[in-house]
């Protein structure tokens, strides 16, 4: 899904997992139309884990947290029920931990939708998604909402009461009786607007569920300025991309999505001194749900039907141009692949600190014409990088991200934990 889009629910009781590479506290609120919950009592969490029609269940660290609804139970005057997000370690954001839930039928575990909110910052808490019923029938939105005060200020937007205390409003028990209304507390943070989704969200600009407690989205600007360096998103209609660490670029040229076969070529110099050194390229196929679906490297040099291939090993790193090549032909991979990382690996130990001139660009296998470059400029001294991944968008496009992140892994396998991390 993308944020704003939504989905009519094809089944009574559905169940919402949150899960990201940490450990998150994950709620729920029972609204009214006004957008408030009726009482304390509305607010379902770990010290508080069922209510009318929803409850919820601890994944215990090994799994994700859940909410489970229950739309026929639901009591009348109920029309919303949102689903929050938040660190468990007190003050840390969403940066680069972005959460991902996952809406199943709760009986028979068939998988409805999937949402990661698009690329966070300072954000301390989320709305992720929303069952509401709109025309008699329920239905789940993709929201993303963030706040920069946790999710004790997601509470009080809502009406819960809860004491002004620097740990998380989850970990916060309701008050047993009415005392003196404590001071209210910061308002919370105005929502961010976010670009597109790096995983599974389409090209849409995101809009806040319209209910009269939800923050107001700024106005956009007229005309938005340049993205800065490392940020933002272009297209190929200017011809040949450099990209720098953490950009994207969408491979649409004239208006047309890039749907044809593709070389991600990869090349690197000898560590400094002449030493040969033995790097291996591979590249890691996930699915929707950053599961993994294999990866093709040079103990593989094919997987998904032939739709990747790889070139071969090179020992040395030695000689002009790229060292090794993966061929991917966008148009036949299938359909649950939609996620490519590609990586590169010291097999024989050397650090990235004692290589030269490391770089991955994709080139268009009919016309040998490179389209996107990524040199990397810096290093760590680790024996894995990953240089960059494909991601296929809801509308179907493919976008390149430069990623330059840095992994203790001499082999592919140990990449495959970390990439599904950082999709």
């Amino acid at each position: 899904m993308t944020p704003g889009s939504n989905l009519p629910l094809n089944t009574v009781r559905v169940t919402v997992d949150v899960a990201a590479p940490v450990r998150l506290d994950v709620s729920a609120l029972l609204l009214t139309a006004d957008g408030k919950v009726r009482s304390d009592a509305d607010f379902i969490f770990f010290n508080q884990p069922s209510g009318p029609g929803v409850s919820y269940r601890s994944g215990g660290g090994a799994a994700p947290d859940s909410i489970t609804v229950d739309t026929g139970a639901v009591p009348p005057g109920i029309e919303r029920i949102v689903v929050t997000a938040s660190p468990d370690a007190a003050g840390q954001s969403f940066q680069g931990i972005e959460p991902t839930a996952t809406v199943r039928g709760a009986d028979g575990g068939t998988v409805i939708a999937s949402f990661t909110p698009p690329q966070l910052g300072s954000e301390t808490a989320l709305v992720v998604v929303e069952i509401y019923l709109r025309g008699g029938v329920w239905k789940v939105r993709a929201v993303g909402q963030g706040y920069a005060n946790g999710l004790a200020g997601i509470a009080t937007d809502f009406g819960v009461s809860v004491e002004d205390e620097p740990a998380p409003a989850a970990a916060v028990t309701p008050p047993v009786t009415p005392p003196v209304a404590p001071a209210p507390p910061a308002a919370p943070a105005p929502p961010v607007s976010y670009p597109p989704s790096p995983w599974l969200g389409g090209a849409t600009t995101p809009t806040a569920p319209v209910t009269p407690a939800a923050p107001v989205p700024a106005a956009a600007p007229a005309a938005p300025p340049a993205a800065p360096p490392g940020t933002g998103k272009i297209n190929l209609d200017k011809g040949r991309v450099s990209l720098q660490k953490n950009q994207t670029v969408s491979l649409v040229k004239g208006g047309r999505p890039l749907l044809s076969q593709v070389k991600m070529g990869l090349g690197w110099e000898p560590a400094f001194g002449g030493r040969d050194i033995d790097l291996d390229a591979s590249v890691i196929a996930y699915g929707p749900q950053r599961n993994h679906i294999d990866s093709c490297y040079f103990g593989k040099l094919s997987i998904l039907g032939g739709s990747v291939k790889h070139s071969g090993d090179n020992l040395t790193g030695e000689g002009a141009g790229d060292d090794e090549v993966i061929v991917v032909d966008l148009g036949r991979l299938p359909a649950e692949a939609t996620g490519l990382v590609f990586t590169v690996n010291s097999f024989s130990g050397q650090k990235f600190t004692e290589v030269a001139k490391a770089y991955c660009r994709l080139i268009d296998a009919a016309s040998g014409e490179e389209l996107v470059r990524f040199d990397l400029t810096s290093a760590e001294p680790q024996t894995g990088v990953m240089m960059a991944k494909l991601i296929k968008q809801f509308s179907g496009e493919w976008e390149m991200t430069a990623m330059g992140e840095f992994v203790k892994s001499r082999t592919v396998r140990g990449m495959v934990k970390p990439a599904a991390q950082a999709l």
